[in-house]
């Protein structure tokens, strides 16, 4: 099997037929072997119906459907874990991602040895100020935050090898982050490429503002997992010892004073109506809980059964 084409979907049953004939058409013309894996989401139209009547016409479609929503992350992870082919490519069902782009990034990661080729929809024709600037806004973050330069991190249009869909762990709402998750893995080798983006023809987004939000939170999380996600008490070791010693700091410096001023005798207020005293306190405080969370942390991570699971790329 050289494509497995994983597509996510909710109450798409108007584009389904049209998507079906189009990847059909542009495989088959570039003579690549390929399954269709339809994942439904919980739809509540016919989308379940219409993928059963694909079945019939296009024997290379496989559907999975959902008993109710669970979100796009659980849908592809479940496709990953169906696929077999050589090169997973994923895609959305509302005919926005043109398959015409499906044999040059299956090239790319074939021939060029990418471990993951990401889409860029350069031009869109999504509302400007609803979906444009924020999105811009969102990648710029997400640049910053996990270092690979790509342009479009929620584009659904991205193809993969084949190890890499079965490494990576989709949950949540981290399929946006799925390169980012491959890079933790190991998989270094990232790749762009510019893709056509269609305006939507049939139905309406399923997406809103709050997706963004949720969007920013999540790149916070994955960044923490990817870095301290076995090695916790580096981060809150490290945090929690120099706000103890700042705190400590803060103590010694008003003994000392104290000390200074009874032994010449010199007039002093008491140590508590000092904002030093209460400012050392408190991150004495805050420094000891955050070094008891990372020891916790350290104690659970030990007991984890993905302690010692690491990627073997080869072994002779």
């Amino acid at each position: 099997m050289n494509v497995s084409i994983v597509v996510p979907l909710f109450n798409e049953e108007e584009s389904l037929p049209e998507l079906c004939g189009w990847i059909d058409r542009v495989l088959s013309e570039n003579r690549l072997t390929y399954e269709v894996i339809l994942v439904d989401d919980g739809s509540n139209d016919g989308s379940w119906e219409q993928i059963k009547s694909l079945k019939k016409t296009y024997p290379q479609v496989r559907g999975i459907r959902f008993r109710r929503n669970y979100g796009k992350s659980a849908a592809l992870h479940k496709g990953f874990s169906a696929a077999t082919g050589e090169v997973v490519i994923t895609m959305d069902a509302d005919l926005q991602d043109s398959p015409e782009e499906i044999p040059e990034m299956c090239r790319m990661i074939i021939e060029e040895g990418y471990d993951v080729v990401s889409g860029w929809k350069k031009k869109r024709y999504d509302p400007f100020f609803r979906k444009r600037v924020p999105t811009k806004l969102f990648n710029w973050a997400a640049r910053k935050v996990s270092g690979i330069r790509l342009h479009d991190f929620n584009c659904g249009l991205k193809a993969y090898r084949l190890i890499v869909a079965k490494s990576v762990e989709v949950y949540g709402d981290m399929h946006r982050y799925i390169p980012v998750l491959a890079k933790g893995n190991g998989f270094t080798k990232i790749g762009e490429k510019v893709v056509q983006h269609q305006e939507r023809k049939y139905g309406v987004t399923k997406f809103g503002m709050n997706r963004f939000i949720n969007g920013f939170l999540d790149l916070l999380t994955i960044s923490f997992l990817t870095r301290f996600g076995k090695k916790p008490m580096h981060l809150f070791g490290a945090l929690g010892s120099l706000m103890f010693l700042v705190g400590l700091g803060m103590a010694i410096y008003l003994g000392i004073d104290k000390l200074i001023a009874l032994i010449q005798h010199i007039p002093q207020r008491l140590i508590a109506d000092s904002a030093f005293f209460y400012i050392g306190l408190a991150s004495m405080i805050m420094g000891t809980l955050l070094f008891i969370g990372g020891f916790l942390g350290e104690l659970v991570s030990r007991n984890a059964a993905e302690r010692n699971k690491y990627e073997v790329e080869k072994e002779i």
